[in-house]
C-alpha cells in the first residue's frame, strides 16, 4: 500500500507518532488510508452542503475497514464570478485544483481516493488530478440543484441572466426581476439547467468514474447521501481489485463520454475539459474525433437552456445510463468499457430500460440527427471553434451579416443592453482567449443579455473566449488561434462580412486573402491586460482552447 510510505517500520516511528497526534490508533495504522478530496466551501451554492456528503463518504470508508482523511481544495462558482475580472480566475482554478491535490496526495500518500465535486472548473480539475495520480479512486457529487419556481412555471440561473436583457428593453419590471432572482435557485447543489457543472458530472458516470445517479440525483435527496455512503465503501473495493483510472480512462471511455455528451446536449464547456482530462490520461482526443462523434450521434435529450426540461426530469427516467442505454441499441456505446460501479458499462445497462420517448427521446425519433455541440473551422478559426447547435434556432443554422467587434465582454455587453446591437449583426468578442483574457472567460451576460432582448434569432456572437452551459442561440466559442497569439479574429473589422454555416461546419470571415495580410503586418499584437501574480503565469503556460487550454510548455 501507499500508505506504508508514512507508517510501516522503524524508521516511520516519527511518522507515526505524528498520525497518532490526529488521533490514529494501532489497528487503524494497519488498515488502508483513503484520501477524502472535499471541495466545500461556504460561497458556492452547489458546494455548501458538501460537509454532509464528505461524512456519509466519510463512514461508507469506514464500513468498508478503510480510514477516511479528509481535505479541502478551492472552488470558483461561475455565476458569482460572471461579468467582472474574477471570471479570469474560473478557467484558470482548474490548473490549481489539479496540481493541489497531486501535491497534497504525493505529500501524504493515501492507498485511495474519493473526489467530492459539485461545480463548473472543480469536476474536471479532480478528473484530470485523478488521471495524473493513477491511485484507484471514485467521484460522487453534490448533485444538482432543483429547479425553481415563480407563478407555477420552473426556472433556473439561466432565466434570471435573459431577464436581464428583458428588463433592459422595458419588457419587465424592477418587482418582476426581483421576484425571478427571489425564487430561481431555491437550495444546494448545481444549478438545475445542463450548465457545465451538471455535464460535467453526468459525464463523469459516462467515464466510468462515478456510480450511477452521480449526475442527477437531487442534491437534497436521500437518495443522494446514500450515494455518497455507497462511494465511500466502493472505493474499498476498487482499492482490492487494484482497479486504477487508467483502467477506466481508455480511448472507448472517452468516446462513450462525448457520445453521451452529444445525446445529451451538454456545455460547451465539455470539450475543453474532455480533450484537458483526456490529455493528462494519455489519450489523443481532438477536435475533429469530437466532431466526427458529433455528426454520428443524435442529440436525445434538450434540456434547460435548450428546452424546458431539467435535471431532475431525466432523474425520474433513468439519468445517463437510460442514456446510455438508448445509444447502445445501435451500437453507438463501447459497453465492454470499466467503470468503477461494475466490470464493465454493459453489467449496469442490461438492467436498464432505455429512453422513455419524451426526457430521452429515442434514436428512431431525435430531437436532431446531429449531436448538440458542433465544431466550425475555417479562416476565422482554423483550429476550430464550438458551438451548442442544439440550442440554436433554425433559421440561424446560416447566418451572414456584419461584424460588430469588440476587445472585452464588458464593451460588448454594454453595446447590447444600450440597444447598438441591430438584428443581422454578428457580435465579435476577442482578446477574451486562454491568453488574451486571460483566462477565457465565461459570456454569459451578453449572450443572456441577447436572448432576453429577442435577438437570439437574428444576431449571432463569435468569441476567443467561452460561454456558460447556460447559453443559448448561435454563440460561437473558443475561436481558435485566438486574438492574443495572432488568429485571424484579431485582424476583422468593423462591418466585415461573417458568414456562419453551422451544417456545413463552416466560420468565414469573406474579406480577401490579401486584405488579410495587409492587416496582420499592420497588427500592433496582443493586448496589455495588466495582470499579475497568477493569471499572469497562467498567460505564459496556457495552450489554445483547440487543446483543452491546457498547461504546455511547446506553447
Amino acid at each position: 500500500m501507499r500508505s506504508s510510505l508514512i507508517k510501516e517500520g522503524v524508521t516511520k516511528a516519527p511518522h507515526r507518532s505524528l498520525l497518532k497526534a490526529l488521533g490514529i490508533t494501532d489497528a487503524e495504522m494497519k488498515r488502508p488510508f483513503i484520501g477524502v478530496v472535499n471541495s466545500f466551501n461556504e460561497f458556492i451554492p452547489g458546494h455548501q452542503h458538501l460537509k454532509e456528503i464528505c461524512e456519509c463518504v466519510k463512514a461508507g470508508v469506514r464500513y468498508g475497514g478503510g480510514v477516511p482523511f479528509e481535505f479541502s481544495v478551492i472552488g470558483v462558482c461561475d455565476g458569482i464570478a460572471m461579468n467582472h475580472p474574477g471570471m479570469r480566475y474560473s478557467l484558470a482554478s482548474r490548473e490549481l485544483i489539479a496540481d493541489s491535490i497531486e501535491t497534497m496526495i504525493m505529500g501524504h500518500p493515501m492507498d485511495a481516493i474519493v473526489f467530492i465535486p459539485n461545480c463548473d472548473k472543480i469536476i474536471p480539475g479532480m478528473l484530470m488530478a485523478a488521471a495524473r495520480l493513477d491511485i484507484p479512486c471514485i467521484f460522487v457529487s453534490g448533485g444538482p440543484m432543483q429547479a425553481g419556481r415563480k407563478n407555477g412555471q420552473r426556472l433556473a440561473l439561466s432565466d434570471v441572466f435573459e431577464a436581464v436583457g428583458q428588463h433592459s428593453t422595458g419588457k419587465i419590471t424592477d418587482d418582476e426581476l426581483k421576484a425571478m432572482e427571489d425564487c430561481a435557485c431555491p437550495g444546494c447543489g448545481s444549478c438545475a439547467g445542463m450548465y457545465t457543472a451538471n455535464s460535467m458530472n453526468c459525464l463523469t458516470e459516462a467515464l466510468g468514474m462515478g456510480l450511477p445517479g452521480n449526475g442527477t440525483v437531487l442534491a437534497v435527496k436521500a437518495a443522494r447521501r446514500r450515494l455518497a455512503k455507497t462511494a465511500g465503501e466502493k472505493v474499498m473495493e476498487i482499492l482490492a481489485q487494484g482497479l486504477k483510472p487508467s483502467d477506466i480512462l481508455t480511448k472507448d471511455a472517452f468516446i462513450n463520454a462525448v457520445r453521451t455528451d452529444m445525446a445529451l446536449g451538454c456545455s460547451t464547456n465539455t470539450v475543453l475539459h474532455l480533450t484537458a482530462i483526456a490529455h493528462e490520461a494519455g489519450i489523443k482526443l481532438d477536435m475533429e474525433l469530437i466532431d466526427k462523434i458529433s455528426r454520428e450521434t443524435p442529440q436525445l435529450c434538450k434540456l434547460s437552456p435548450a428546452g424546458s426540461t431539467f435535471i431532475e426530469d431525466l432523474d425520474e427516467v433513468g439519468g445517463i445510463m437510460a442514456v446510455m442505454k438508448e445509444l447502445s441499441k445501435k451500437g453507438l456505446i463501447n459497453t465492454n468499457a470499466k467503470t468503477v460501479a461494475a466490470p464493465q458499462i454493459n453489467d449496469i445497462l442490461k438492467t436498464r430500460t432505455g429512453a422513455d420517448g419524451e426526457i430521452i427521446r429515442s434514436l428512431d425519433n431525435p430531437h436532431r440527427t446531429e449531436g448538440g455541440i458542433a465544431v466550425l473551422k475555417g479562416n476565422i478559426a482554423p483550429e476550430g471553434a464550438v458551438v451548442k447547435q442544439g440550442a440554436v434556432v433554425e433559421k440561424m443554422m446560416v447566418h451572414q451579416g456584419p461584424a460588430r467587434v469588440f476587445n472585452s465582454e464588458e464593451e460588448a455587453s454594454e453595446a447590447i443592453l444600450s440597444s447598438k446591437i441591430k438584428e443581422g449583426d454578428v457580435i465579435v468578442i476577442r482578446y477574451e482567449g486562454p491568453k488574451g483574457g486571460p483566462g477565457m472567460r465565461e459570456m454569459l451576460t451578453p449572450t443572456a443579455a441577447v436572448a432576453g432582448m429577442g435577438l437570439d434569432s437574428s444576431v449571432a456572437l463569435i468569441t476567443d473566449g467561452r460561454f456558460s452551459g447556460a447559453t443559448r442561440g448561435a454563440s460561437i466559442g473558443h475561436v481558435s488561434p485566438e486574438a492574443a497569439a495572432g488568429g485571424v479574429i484579431a485582424l476583422i473589422e468593423e462591418g466585415d462580412i461573417i458568414s456562419i454555416n453551422i451544417a456545413n461546419r463552416s466560420l468565414e470571415l469573406l474579406v480577401e486573402d490579401g486584405e488579410l495580410e495587409r492587416r496582420k503586418k499592420a497588427w500592433a499584437g496582443p493586448l496589455d491586460r495588466g495582470v499579475k501574480g497568477y493569471l499572469a503565469r497562467y498567460a505564459k503556460l496556457v495552450s489554445s482552447g483547440a487543446k483543452g487550454a491546457v498547461f504546455s510548455p511547446e506553447e
